[in-house]
């Protein structure tokens, strides 16, 4: 199976932990923020998005985090839950943090925004005392996402969970997911960002993701192989530097190289693309598919999502994706 395995007898298929909060899109497109009038909201943040992907797919997903105790809060519950997520992971924050607030403003076809309100986010406020060993050890994959390691006493209970999962050979995902609004400095990311990388199994980013993770060991490279070659030299057994409409690449341990497909559409928006590729690629890599039909998937979900006005509710299922596949192949 390509260099990676999970273990069978598990409740769940994958747990994503960290950032969730609240997007808003615009109903109105190709305008400026400032024009725009009416919004529909649902479920954000890269981990909650991989989530909803996940789930989507068939696979028994749940969900570690904080949430406001709030009307947010309250709906981002029922969202996870009406997704058919696991929501024993996440906890309710009474301490008056609220949730990250992302407005999405869509000016054209080749412009998109996000404003983002994260003033002490009540994700980050998760803490080592919300993390269960039980809840951890009864999934095959952990999906962590980089934001949730901007910030304590988030980064702790992150490293936790990693730290529990390999106790229990859950396989270990991380999504670079960088965010520079997030972070201190650089080399705060970069330090963190490692750590972090030397604990994972499968490591995903677009190669500008990968050069803020190696900011500190590698921070002159650019060449893909010597990432791999680099996390390799710790727990990592696969590792996938996307490059846009170049597509990405996968490097496996035994020294295979994987080049993935990428299917150009005409898109509405940008956002979404990275965590409908990570959900396709996990999901179908859980399922038994090669790396090569993994990112095949990915990229279909890629394709699928930002041609919608949304990330978490425009995610597909494995059905959609294949036929999205077979039907482009036609066309094209």
């Amino acid at each position: 199976m390509d260099g990676i395995s999970f273990e069978q007898d598990r409740k769940l298929d994958v747990i994503a932990i960290g950032r969730i909060g609240i997007d808003f899109f615009p109903n109105e497109y190709n305008c400026p923020l400032e024009e725009t009038k009416t919004f529909t909201k649902s479920v954000g943040g890269s981990p909650a998005n991989i989530a909803v992907a996940t789930s989507r797919y068939g696979m028994k997903t749940g969900f570690i985090g904080r949430v406001a105790d709030d009307a947010f809060g309250r709906f981002a519950i029922k969202y996870l839950q009406e997704k058919n997520i696991n929501t024993e992971g996440l906890i309710v924050d009474r301490c008056d943090n609220k949730m990250g607030l992302a407005y999405v403003e869509i000016v054209s076809p080749k412009e998109s925004n996000i404003i983002m309100y994260r003033a002490d986010a009540v994700d980050l406020k998760l803490t080592m005392e919300d993390i269960s060993e039980d809840y951890i050890k009864n999934s095959k994959v952990l999906v962590v996402s980089g934001t949730a390691l901007a910030a304590s006493p988030s980064r702790e209970a992150v490293f936790l969970a990693m730290k529990l999962a390999r106790k229990h050979n859950t396989k270990v995902f991380f999504d670079i997911d960088y965010r520079p609004y997030t972070w201190k400095s650089e080399e705060e990311t970069g330090l963190y960002y490692s750590l972090a990388a030397e604990k994972c199994d499968v490591i995903i980013g677009t190669r500008e993701e990968f050069d803020m993770l190696e900011k500190i060991d590698l921070p002159d490279n650019k060449d893909d192989k010597i990432s791999a070659n680099h996390w390799f030299s710790y727990n990592a057994k696969i590792v996938i530097v996307k490059h846009g409409k170049d597509g990405s690449i996968a490097y496996l341990k035994n020294g295979e190289e994987k080049q993935g497909e990428v299917f150009p559409v005409k898109p509405l928006k940008t956002q979404g693309a990275g965590d409908s590729y990570a959900g396709g690629v996990i999901s179908s890599l859980i399922k038994g598919k090669s790396i090569t039909e993994a990112m095949k998937y990915g990229a279909g979900a890629a394709a699928i999502v930002v041609t919608n006005n949304s990330c978490s509710d425009a995610m597909p299922t494995e059905e959609e994706i294949t036929d999205f596949i077979k039907n482009y192949v036609k066309e094209h």
